[in-house]
């Protein structure tokens, strides 16, 4: 399938009735819990009047960006969680802390939870980094935690750690349709290895892509975090006469290393990954322009789950969400379901929900009856494409 809109007026605008189709789509979730998830239904009464859940995210430093926008879809869950009563009588509240992109505050700040004892849950970082220093000891204190994006090896270590985001590497083959369209044969990659996920990318997802459609990997780069300046690994991948390239950054250094490809003179197909979006390509201009890469949510979506979160969304914020977004609203209320399910606070029980859940499909942002690989969920991934503007959507996975 070949879509090439944008969401924008499908719904005609931002609806008042989008806090209408909140209770729709309470309905709809709810039913991939457990047949006790109805709005409104009692627990038994082992839940405070309000449990608290520290959310420990990058708001600043190199992930800053993906943090703000998940704070969005954390808040709004809480938000329809309250508003539908959907803990019956309890409320969730959220604590949150600014990890800075670093993977030293994130291990303080789930520290901090793990000694607060009415603590059941934390919702980690998205940042990989930050995420495998958290994951160890979330597990040996037996402390439930759920994450978003951190898609490298080493954030799913046992019972008590699950990730809301399908990992990047698990999705990233529905890129083989774009690369067959463009008849690629040589491609270079120029990849920030210092990130795990990218690094994941850059040596074996990337290459199995190549493979897949019978083509090589002329140039391999890699660059640091400290790295600005880009023009000589473009120079060395330029050198080896690609066919396409794989700009595998993070953040705002895609629009740099995208910006400087093109004064090179590269005028080609250009794949890239997740951390593309958000804007993240807007100071690249029309340089930016023609990078294309897999993602697990595009707000184009016609998938009904999708549509409704994205309706709700919009009446909340008036804008268009990000995956992060989603993906931060599908991880709170997969905290809620479990808490409803253990109908108490008690750690051990909350990780005993959670096992329940993953076994049964799951319906959010993310999409409709999603499964989970273990403690992980999968979903078939959308690709889409920067054109100098906006993200289109190209395709969904068929």
């Amino acid at each position: 399938m070949n879509v090439q809109r944008t969401r924008g007026t499908r719904r005609a605008g931002v609806r008042t009735a989008a806090v209408a189709a909140s209770a729709g789509f309470l309905l709809l979730v709810s039913a991939c819990g457990s047949s006790s998830d109805s709005a409104g239904a009692e627990t038994d009464g082992k839940l405070p009047a309000t449990v608290t859940i520290p959310v420990t995210v990058p708001l600043t430093g190199a992930a800053g960006f993906a943090g703000t926008s998940a704070e969005k879809g954390y808040d709004l869950a809480v938000k329809e969680i309250n508003d539908t009563d959907f803990l019956g009588g309890t409320k969730l509240a959220l604590d949150k802390t600014d990890t800075k992109s670093t993977p030293q505050e994130a291990a303080s700040s789930l520290s901090s939870a793990i000694a607060d004892k009415a603590t059941p849950a934390v919702l980690g970082s998205l940042l990989s980094a930050e995420s495998v220093a958290q994951s160890p000891l979330a597990e040996k204190q037996k402390m439930p935690i759920v994450y978003i994006q951190a898609g490298s090896e080493g954030v799913l270590v046992g019972d008590y750690t699950y990730r809301l985001t399908a990992p990047q590497p698990s999705y990233y083959p529905i890129i083989d349709q774009f690369l067959k369209d463009k008849g690629a044969k040589r491609i270079g990659i120029i990849y920030g290895s210092w990130v795990p996920t990218i690094k994941q990318l850059g040596d074996e997802s990337v290459p199995a892509a190549a493979k897949d459609v019978g083509a090589e990997i002329v140039e391999k780069v890699e660059t640091q975090q400290t790295t600005q300046d880009f023009s000589a690994p473009i120079s060395k991948v330029l050198a080896a006469k690609p066919d396409v390239v794989a700009v595998l950054q993070i953040g705002a250094a895609n629009a740099t290393a995208m910006k400087q490809l093109r004064e090179a003179g590269y005028d080609g197909p250009v794949i890239g990954n997740s951390s593309a979006g958000a804007g993240s390509l807007k100071p690249a201009g029309a340089d930016g322009a023609g990078m294309v890469w897999p993602v697990d949510f595009n707000a184009a979506s016609d998938d009904a789950a999708t549509a409704k979160f994205v309706d709700l969304y919009q009446g909340a914020y008036g804008e268009e969400p990000l995956p992060y977004a989603a993906e931060a609203y599908d991880a709170t209320w997969f905290i809620a379901r479990a808490l409803k399910d253990a109908g108490t606070t008690d750690r051990a029980a909350v990780k005993d929900a959670m096992q329940a859940l993953v076994k049964k499909p799951f319906s959010g942002a993310l999409g409709s009856a999603q499964t989970f690989d273990g403690n992980d969920l999968r979903v078939p991934g959308v690709v889409v494409e920067w054109d100098g503007t906006a993200e289109k959507l190209l395709y969904a996975a068929k």
